[in-house]
């Protein structure tokens, strides 16, 4: 009788000892982020990022969610149903002074200036600023484009009550260009070849807001006060998962639009690669973001009318969760 118990524990012991030797399961935080626009080549890293791993390593279960613009995805951050988010770091600073965006802050930059810019194809006559003046204007409804417009109008001599906007989704602005409903677009100059190609080969004529307004930033990774200040390792390991996907995606762009197409079947592989490589030397894959810097952008918005005096750059960016340069 003794053996037979002996024999019983040690089948018992052996069975424990074979469920501990099985790899824990380890909970990972889930999070949603919201992409800037849709599902284009500025926005595959979170794509890169969770098909090489780089999320899942950070301990992260994250949703990817296919955003709209600054103004719609801030009030997608603010309603809690994202923790994180791609936005127009100038875009959300405009809104902010008007009071939309006053909980958000930056935690690390994606393009470190502005790539707004009026893109039109070759015949259209416009060839300068001041000849968008009588013309058909199209942008995606509440995005940055239209919210910088009057300052780059007014440095650029354009009379802005004289031109006519058409709103579209960010999806269809190609299209509106090429089709002729529109003279020009207000977007983002790295969708120079997607814009091309829906036009059938045409050549494109841009105008960066940048000659004009050189002092503001592009792209950034934003998140809620509520967000950054409760779960700052959270914040952490998110934004540097992103950042390393970020530097792939810059190092691989062929690689990185087929991780795109792969996750999301009606991205454009050749759109894609034009945009991440025409990115590439806005960026500094670190995420820095100077403080004077964001000090100058703040006083070119209040020069040029699009905020008050009350915004400081503490106000705007978390400096303590900003990477170092």
């Amino acid at each position: 009788m003794r053996r037979l118990c002996a024999v019983t524990l040690g089948i018992v012991l052996l069975l424990s000892g074979c469920g501990d030797s099985a790899e824990p399961t380890t909970a990972k935080d889930k999070i949603t982020y919201l992409t800037a626009f849709g599902a284009v080549g500025r926005d595959a890293f979170a794509w890169v990022a969770e098909d090489k791993g780089y999320f899942r390593d950070a301990g992260l279960d994250v949703t990817i969610q296919l955003g709209a613009a600054t103004g719609e995805n801030i009030k997608v951050l603010s309603a809690g149903q994202a923790q994180f988010a791609n936005l127009d770091l100038t875009g959300t600073w405009i809104l902010a002074d008007k009071g939309e965006a006053r909980d958000m802050r930056a935690i690390a930059a994606i393009h470190q200036q502005t790539l707004v810019s009026i893109i039109t194809l070759e015949g259209s006559g416009i060839t300068e600023p001041k000849q968008l003046e009588g013309r058909k204007l199209g942008a995606a409804t509440g995005s940055v484009n239209q919210l910088l417009f009057p300052a780059y109008a007014k440095l650029a001599g354009i009379d802005a009550s004289k031109v006519e906007w058409v709103n579209a989704p960010p999806a269809q602005l190609p299209a509106l260009l090429a089709s002729g409903r529109v003279d020009a677009l207000s977007t983002f100059l790295i969708g120079v070849r997607g814009i091309e190609k829906a036009a059938g080969g045409k050549k494109a004529v841009v105008l960066p807001y940048s000659e004009f307004l050189p002092d503001l930033f592009g792209n950034g990774l934003i998140a809620p006060v509520s967000v950054i200040e409760g779960n700052p390792d959270l914040t952490r390991r998110f934004r540097d998962a992103a950042l390393k996907g970020l530097q792939y995606t810059l190092d691989h762009p062929d690689e990185a639009a087929q991780i795109l197409k792969k996750a999301q079947p009606a991205a454009d592989v050749t759109a894609a690669v034009g945009e991440i490589t025409l990115m590439a030397p806005y960026v500094k894959p670190s995420g820095v973001i100077d403080k004077s810097r964001v000090s100058q952008a703040l006083a070119t918005l209040q020069s040029g009318g699009l905020i008050g005096s009350g915004l400081t750059p503490d106000a705007v960016v978390d400096f303590a969760m900003v990477p170092a340069g």
